[in-house]
């Protein structure tokens, strides 16, 4: 892989969502060997290219340096074709993004692994990394219907009242998804279910008021609201846990101890790709054979091109000719949730503890959730999402006062955010399919248009949303453009 122009510092994740609970009990560790490598910068990494062409001109140019561009390079260039990979960004990783924080490493993006998401479990093992388990909160606030505020609780506890609740949700879903990497197995069976919101499965179930709190954050966090998220892509990512409560909880527990950048960087070590930062594509004009790309003043031609870059983004290239309405109209209204804030705070206060807390849609707290990250001797260092479009996460004083309407007295000594929704190289955060989605155009943008696939984790078949799924959306891209090709 040769970098030019390459910034070897970190700017900015899907992550994807941060999990209800934390696996409690299990903790595992790979062997480091070989990590060092990882953590050098990226412009250090071996150079090379399959074969010598004409100037800016390659067999196939990848747009977006993320999980889903990087898999996909590698596959590529593994089958001899040169690739050229274009990167808005000054950094790799795309809505993956490990930096610094109160002397602290931390990840803004895409965090946590699990050995039930195959791909990026592969990798992890591959690669020789060393994972770190975060341990689980002990405290856990929550609101009731008898205080009309929030209540601290044993985590466990309000964990165990809260899987009660929330299993009968998606009751069949084994029968929707008995294989959920092929999610239209079962058609027939989900095709009316996909026109539900989760708000609409909340209604079916008639719950008291107590029950409607703890099922209500299980199902809005990601969005803001229930009525938002398909029941379908709940139920989806509940198949891929293993249809247990458990199993949706514990996948948020390990993350790469080097962190999620290297992860991506080390994925493109073992490609021969070329790949320049700093580089944001504006057109991509197909004409017969030849795809002409233009990033930054510069023109550089391919035979094919993967675009690698988030859903929401699509509509900010221009197109020639203009792609499918159902690429255009799925931009325009977006998957990646576009007032996602994830933010560090380092905060103090007396007897803090290992603490969570989780937020209603109908509540007061602008907050959506808050998760463990370290305890130390000046305090803790905690995790925030917020889906507040009215939410300021940057601004120390705004997020101290919506913390302290669940903790009161808590004081917020930092905090450093990212707004993924205003990032205009991802214009959202995590992936979360909308009632319709599935069955609906995800099918249809997963297929080639003429000399151009496309990647994302966005439209994966299996962990969408997830950094498992950008390699499997990668992988599935480059296999389509090598059939283009005649490879």
């Amino acid at each position: 892989m040769t970098i030019e122009n390459a910034s070897s510092q970190p700017r900015q994740a899907e992550d994807p969502p941060a999990g209800i609970s934390r696996r409690l009990s299990r903790r595992f560790l790979l062997k480091a060997a070989g990590t060092t490598a990882l953590t050098a910068s990226v412009a250090a990494a071996t150079s090379g290219t399959a074969r010598a062409l004409p100037r800016n001109t390659y067999d196939v140019i990848v747009i977006g340096a993320g999980f889903a561009g990087a898999s996909a390079a590698r596959k590529l260039t593994a089958k001899g074709l040169s690739v050229l990979v274009l990167e808005a960004r000054n950094r790799i990783g795309g809505r993956v993004w490990t930096s610094t924080f109160a002397g602290e490493q931390v990840e803004m993006g895409g965090t946590w692994v699990d050995e039930k998401q195959p791909l990026v479990w592969q990798e992890v093992q591959k690669h020789g990394m060393a994972l770190t388990a975060d341990a689980p909160p002990t405290r856990s606030y929550f609101p009731t219907t008898t205080t009309g505020g929030w209540q601290a609780f044993d985590s466990m506890d309000l964990f165990t009242r809260q899987a009660q609740v929330v299993t009968p949700l998606f009751e069949g879903s084994r029968d929707w998804f008995p294989d959920p990497y092929k999610p239209f197995t079962r058609e027939d069976l989900i095709r009316d279910l996909d026109k539900l919101s989760m708000r609409d499965r909340l209604n079916q179930m008639r719950f008291s008021a107590e029950e409607e709190l703890l099922a209500d954050p299980a199902t809005s966090y990601l969005t803001g609201s229930a009525s938002t998220m398909g029941l379908t892509e709940l139920a989806h990512w509940w198949a891929l846990c293993g249809h247990s409560y458990e199993g949706y909880g514990s996948i948020n527990t390990y993350r790469p101890t080097v962190g999620s950048t290297a992860l991506v960087q080390a994925i493109l070590n073992e490609s021969k790709a070329t790949v320049k930062l700093s580089s944001p594509v504006t057109t991509v004009s197909v004409s017969g054979s030849q795809v002409s790309v233009t990033a930054k003043g510069t023109t550089y031609t391919a035979r094919g091109v993967v675009v690698a870059v988030p859903v929401n983004v699509w509509n900010s290239i221009q197109f020639a000719p203009g792609l499918p309405t159902e690429f255009t109209s799925l931009s325009t209204q977006g998957l990646g949730v576009r007032t996602a804030q994830k933010f560090m705070m380092h905060v103090r206060g007396s007897n803090l503890g290992r603490f969570s807390a989780e937020s209603p849609a109908a509540s007061s707290s602008k907050i959506t959730a808050v998760f463990p990250f370290k305890e130390r001797s000046d305090g803790n260092i905690v995790i925030g999402f917020s889906n507040a479009s009215s939410f300021d996460a940057s601004n120390r004083s705004t997020v101290q006062t919506e913390l302290r309407k669940i903790i009161p007295g808590i004081e917020v000594v930092a905090v450093s955010t990212q707004h993924w929704g205003q990032d205009p190289y991802s214009k959202g955060g995590w992936a979360v399919r909308a009632p319709g989605v599935l069955t609906g155009p995800l099918r249809a943008v997963q297929q080639p248009v003429g000399r151009l696939t496309f990647a994302t984790s966005d439209i994966a078949n299996g962990w969408n949303g997830y950094m498992d799924g950008g390699i499997e959306s990668g992988n599935t891209a480059a296999g389509q453009m090598a059939s283009i090709l005649g490879v």
